[in-house]
C-alpha cells in the first residue's frame, strides 16, 4: 500500500556523481528527494578518477572534505605514442586524483545528512506517463512517487526510457563501440603527473589517486577485443604491449586486484537534455569521451546548471518547460564545444603513426598544446 513516505518532489535514477551533487543541492533548498542506485555504497567503478581543479570548490561547497583527504595533484600531462615518444607539458589549471570508492561514498553520506532518501539495490523498471501532479516509479523495492524525475543513470539507456531513431543506427554501428578496463596498481612513476598512453584503437591513463596507489584505466574498441578471442590479457599482450610504456607498467608493477574492472557496449555520443519527461544529467545525457578533459567533472557541472532550474521551479518561478528549455540551453553552452573538441581529438589519438606524428609536432609547438589543454579543461564552478 502506498503511504505519503514515498512521495516525493523529486525522483533521482542513479547515484553516481551527477545524481548525488544533484541531489545534494536539491536537498539544502528543503526540497524531498528520492535516489535510487543499483548497487551498495561503497564500490569500484570503472573509471580514470582523474578530475579537473574547476570541481574543488564545488565539491568543497557540498561538504567534501577534500583538504582533509591528502589526494595527489596533478600538474603534468604525459602522452606517448606506440612507437615510444612521449610529450610532457605543464597543466595551469591541473587536477586530483580520487577513487570513485572514496568519493561517492563520502558524497553519499552528505547526501543521506541532508535528508536525501538514497535506495541502494534497486533497480528502476518502469516510469509511467507525465502527469500534472506527480509520476509514479516501479522498482524492485516497490513504487514510488515523485513530481519531477531525473536520470542519471550512466552510459547504458534502461529499457524504460524511448531513445530518439537515430541515436538507435548509431548505437547499432559496431565500429563506435568500445569497453572500458580499469585496474589499481603499485607503480614507479611521477605522483603529480597524469599519463595517457596510445595504442592500436585506444589509449590509456594512469595517474595517483588517494589510497596511494594509481589508477589504470584504459579505452578500446569491442573489435580488439574479439580479435583476441575476448580475452583480456590477450588483448593486452598483443596490443596493449606494443607500447613501451604500457609494457612496462603492466610487466613491472604490482596489481591491487589481479581481475580489472570491465564494461563493454560504450558509446560516445551527445543524446538529449531531456526524454520521456525526464531531465538527463551526466553520461545519461550524452556519454563524454576521456579526451573531453574530465567527464566527472562536466557531469558535476552539469548537477549545478540542473539544480538551479529545478530550485527554480520548485519555487514556482517557472514551469516544467521553461526549466527544460533554460537547462538545455545552458548545457549547451558549458559543454557542446568541449564535446566537439573531445571527439576529434579522440580520432587523432590510438594511431600508430597519426599519433606519433601529432605529438612530435606538438612537442614543437608549445602554444598549441596549451590551447589543446584548455579545450579539455573548464573553467572553475
Amino acid at each position: 500500500m502506498e503511504t505519503k513516505a514515498n512521495h516525493y518532489d523529486c525522483a533521482i535514477i542513479g547515484g553516481g556523481l551527477a545524481g548525488l551533487c544533484l541531489s545534494i543541492q536539491l536537498a539544502e533548498q528543503g526540497i524531498s528527494v528520492v535516489l535510487f542506485e543499483k548497487n551498495e555504497y561503497p564500490f569500484h567503478k570503472v573509471c580514470g578518477e582523474y578530475i579537473s581543479m574547476e570541481s574543488w570548490e564545488f565539491l568543497e561547497g557540498l561538504g567534501m572534505p577534500l583538504s582533509q583527504l591528502n589526494l595527489p595533484i596533478i600538474n603534468e600531462v604525459g602522452i606517448s605514442s606506440e612507437k615510444g615518444f612521449m610529450i610532457k607539458h605543464k597543466l595551469d589549471l591541473g587536477g586530483f586524483g580520487v577513487s570513485r570508492f572514496t568519493l561517492d561514498s563520502h558524497l553519499a553520506r552528505i547526501a543521506a545528512g541532508k535528508g536525501v532518501e538514497i535506495v541502494q539495490n534497486c533497480k528502476v523498471s518502469a516510469v509511467s506517463e507525465p502527469d500534472a501532479l506527480s509520476r509514479k516509479i516501479e522498482t524492485s523495492q516497490g513504487p514510488f512517487n515523485a513530481r519531477i524525475i531525473c536520470g542519471s543513470y550512466g552510459k547504458y539507456t534502461p529499457s524504460f526510457v524511448s531513445m530518439q531513431e537515430d541515436f538507435k543506427k548509431i548505437s547499432s554501428s559496431e565500429s563506435r563501440k568500445f569497453i572500458g578496463v580499469k585496474y589499481h596498481i603499485s607503480a614507479n612513476t611521477a605522483d603529480n603527473r597524469i599519463e595517457l598512453h596510445n595504442f592500436k584503437d585506444g589509449y590509456c591513463g594512469i595517474s595517483k589517486v588517494d589510497n596511494g596507489n594509481y589508477c589504470l584505466c584504459y579505452l578500446t574498441t569491442a573489435k580488439n577485443l574479439r580479435e583476441n578471442r575476448n580475452d583480456i590479457k590477450a588483448m593486452e599482450e598483443q596490443i596493449l604491449y606494443k607500447n613501451p610504456f604500457l609494457k612496462r607498467y603492466f610487466t613491472e608493477s604490482e596489481f591491487v586486484n589481479a581481475q580489472p574492472l570491465v564494461i563493454s557496449n560504450i558509446q560516445f555520443n551527445k543524446k538529449q537534455t531531456a526524454v520521456n519527461g525526464l531531465f538527463l544529467l551526466g553520461d545519461a545525457a550524452g556519454a563524454i569521451t576521456p579526451l573531453c578533459g574530465n567527464g566527472m567533472s562536466m557531469g558535476m557541472r552539469a548537477s549545478k546548471l540542473l539544480a538551479s532550474q529545478l530550485n527554480a521551479y520548485f519555487a514556482e518561478k517557472i514551469n516544467w518547460n521553461e526549466a527544460l528549455t533554460n537547462y538545455n540551453k545552458s548545457w549547451n553552452a558549458a559543454f557542446n564545444n568541449r564535446i566537439t573538441a573531445g571527439y576529434y581529438l579522440q580520432n587523432l589519438f590510438g594511431k600508430r603513426n597519426t599519433t606519433d606524428i601529432a605529438l612530435r609536432i606538438l612537442d614543437k609547438l608549445p602554444t598549441l598544446m596549451d590551447k589543446l589543454v584548455s579545450l579539455t579543461h573548464g573553467s572553475k564552478f
